[in-house]
C-alpha cells in the first residue's frame, strides 16, 4: 500500500541533495568573479589597473604612463614607468599619459612644444632642434647643442718694461723694451682668434755705463777723432811744400 510513496522519497532526498551542492558551489565562481575584477589581476601586464583581451591595458596604476602602442592595424593599451622615444610624461588627476612631442627631430621632450634631446645628426637649440645652427651660434659635438660663438676678449696693453740687451740693464746705448696684456676670454671653435699678447721696441739705455765701469776708457769716437788728426797730420807736409814753393823766388 506504501510502495507508491518510494519513489516520492526518493526524488525529494535528491533534490534537496543538489540544492545544497549549489549552495556550497556558488559562493566559490562568485569569489572567481570578484577575483577576475580585481584591481591586482595576474592576468593583466605589470602597471595595469585593468586590460582587456583585444586592447591590452585599458587603465594604468599610479606612477605608471598610459601609452597607446600600434601593432599592425591596431592600438594595443600599455602601461610603462618611462614613456618612450618621441613622447612625454604628461601627468594626470585620473592617469597620466604618453603625449607625442610636437617638435620635429626630437628624441626627448619637456612639453610638447620644448624638446630636450634631438635625434642623431641634430643640434638642440632652445628646446628646437636643427641640423645646422643659426647664425652667431656654433656647433657643440660633444653635447649635440648650439651654442653662442665667443670671441677672444684680451685686456689692456701693460707699462713698458725695462730697457735690456741680453739680459743687462746697463752698459749698451741701445736695447728692446717689452710689454704684455692678459687674455680674459677664450674664443669658441668658431670665434675670432686671439691677437698678439707681446709686444717689444727699441730703447735707450738709461745708463750708459755699468757702475764700476771706467767711464774715461777708449770708445769708438775717440778713435775716429784719432783718425781725423792723423788725416791732418798727412796733408801738412803737403801744403807746407805748397808755401815754400810759393816763397821761392823764380829764376830769370
Amino acid at each position: 500500500m506504501h510502495l507508491w510513496l518510494l519513489p516520492l522519497i526518493l526524488i525529494t532526498a535528491h533534490l534537496m541533495e543538489y540544492n545544497y551542492g549549489q549552495s556550497i558551489i556558488r559562493p566559490r565562481r562568485n569569489a572567481r568573479t570578484s577575483l577576475a575584477n580585481a584591481s591586482t589581476n595576474p592576468l593583466c601586464p605589470l602597471g595595469c589597473d585593468s586590460c582587456s583581451g583585444a586592447n591590452g591595458c585599458i587603465r594604468c596604476k599610479s606612477r605608471f604612463f598610459f601609452h597607446l602602442r600600434r601593432t599592425g592595424m591596431r592600438q594595443v593599451g600599455t602601461c610603462l614607468s618611462a614613456c618612450p622615444s618621441g613622447f612625454y610624461g604628461l601627468r594626470g588627476t585620473n592617469m597620466s599619459k604618453c603625449a607625442k612631442c610636437k617638435v620635429d627631430n626630437c628624441e626627448m621632450c619637456f612639453s610638447n612644444t620644448f624638446c630636450t634631446k634631438c635625434t642623431e645628426g641634430y643640434y638642440l637649440h632652445k628646446g628646437k632642434c636643427y641640423n645646422t645652427c643659426p647664425e652667431g651660434f656654433s656647433t657643440a659635438n660633444q653635447t649635440m647643442e648650439c651654442t653662442s660663438v665667443v670671441h677672444c676678449k684680451v685686456g689692456p696693453w701693460a707699462e713698458w718694461g725695462t730697457c735690456t740687451k741680453q739680459g743687462r740693464t746697463c752698459g749698451f746705448k741701445w736695447g728692446q723694451a717689452l710689454r704684455s696684456r692678459h687674455i680674459n676670454q677664450l674664443p669658441s671653435p668658431d670665434g675670432r682668434a686671439c691677437p698678439q699678447t707681446l709686444e717689444t721696441r727699441r730703447c735707450r739705455a738709461p745708463l750708459r755705463f755699468c757702475p764700476g765701469d771706467d767711464a774715461t776708457s777708449p770708445r769708438k769716437k775717440p778713435k775716429r777723432k784719432r783718425n781725423k788728426q792723423q788725416k791732418s797730420h798727412q796733408k801738412r807736409p803737403k801744403q807746407q811744400a805748397e808755401r815754400e814753393a810759393d816763397a821761392t823766388p823764380a829764376s830769370v
